[in-house]
């Protein structure tokens, strides 16, 4: 990958690489803008096969932490850490107060928080040196996993909105949705979906998530591989990105798709026309999942709990109107969604 291309591409303000060889750490910090305010978005620490696509994944999650904000009038602009290594071996203080020196040198363009592979012990470990951080001990949205409740709380009224769409009714009672993945945001979602009267065919890789999600939500657990051919009204991606692709796309058996993972299609301009071809209706992945990141803005402008999910509950309603726009103009809801926000971000 030509790294300065494709920061052409998306438009992306900075890219940070981060070492520090006394701790470990190995880290890139994407800035995609602070147009609209300082860049938020979380550090999340994953293996990656390669160099390049750790780069390519912090600077397209930055990308879509941006339109999110942006299609949410959001005071901020979108930003993403990346720590490469494995987070069930690789952790330690001095890898993330490290991370946290190097936030620090940024002055406020850039503010993190939990994100895929980390936790609040992480960010306390990060304020140590940095108080650009969010998501420590004592925040409410570190308070009983509050963030990913929130953001399964977005994804299950985008899968109301998405039925009541298309299919006549937001009413998910009889409904049999496939929930890929069953981390934190997947597994509050099942609840949720059980407590609608859903049918659950849920998978995770690790076989303990989906035996307890088989014995907690009477779910049906199936092998990661079969979820993308199996028979339901709603797929649900709520683990990695990409996974919308060639090879996955033409196996689903689904109506809708509303998930919680960022970066669901592949390439974005193809296989969400791909998707409108099967006549899948694709929710936009940074519009459905903006739940974390509205309740991160609310802390941070002083709201209370309830004007949170007030706010949240927000997703609902845009979601009609993308769907309505791409429908108006005759194009996908993902290109619906980009112009929305590439609107908002052209406003002087």
């Amino acid at each position: 990958m030509d790294v300065w291309k494709e920061m052409k591409r998306l438009q992306v303000e900075q890219v940070v690489f981060c070492q520090e060889e006394l701790s470990g750490l190995q880290a890139i910090i994407a800035i995609h803008s602070t147009k609209l305010g300082p860049a938020l978005g979380g550090c999340r620490m994953w293996v990656y096969a390669s160099e390049e696509d750790a780069v390519a994944d912090a600077v397209r999650l930055a990308r879509g932490m941006t339109y999110k904000a942006a299609v949410f009038g959001l005071p901020f602009g979108g930003g993403k850490a990346v720590v490469v290594g494995n987070p069930s071996t690789d952790k330690s203080e001095a890898k993330f107060r490290a991370l946290g020196r190097f936030i620090e040198r940024l002055q406020g363009r850039y503010l993190t928080g939990v994100d895929l592979g980390t936790t609040v012990r992480d960010m306390d470990w990060i304020r140590l040196e940095t108080a650009y951080v969010t998501d420590t001990t004592g925040t409410i949205m570190a308070t009983n996993d509050f963030t990913a409740e929130m953001t399964a709380y977005g994804v299950y009224l985008g899968m109301k909105a998405s039925a009541d769409y298309l299919l006549g009714s937001g009413d998910l009672n009889g409904r049999t949705i496939a929930v890929q993945g069953l981390g934190k945001v997947g597994y509050f979602l099942c609840g949720m979906l059980r407590d609608a009267g859903a049918n659950l065919i849920v998978t995770d890789i690790s076989n303990a998530l989906a035996e307890k999600a088989v014995k907690t939500f009477h779910a049906r657990a199936v092998a990661p591989d079969a979820i993308y051919g199996e028979s339901c009204d709603i797929f649900a991606p709520c683990a990695v990105g990409g996974i919308l692709n060639d090879a996955t796309i033409p196996k689903l058996r689904c109506t809708i798709v509303a998930g919680s993972a960022n970066n669901q299609l592949g390439e974005e301009i193809r296989h969400a026309e791909e998707l409108d071809q099967h006549g899948i209706l694709y929710a936009p992945d940074y519009v459905v999942n903006a739940g974390g990141l509205i309740i991160t803005a609310c802390e941070l402008q002083g709201l209370s709990m309830p004007d949170m999910k007030r706010n949240v509950e927000r997703i609902y309603g845009l979601l009609l109107q993308i769907y309505s726009q791409a429908k108006q103009d005759g194009i996908t809801t993902a290109l619906a969604a980009n112009r929305l926000a590439e609107a908002e971000l052209a406003k002087p």
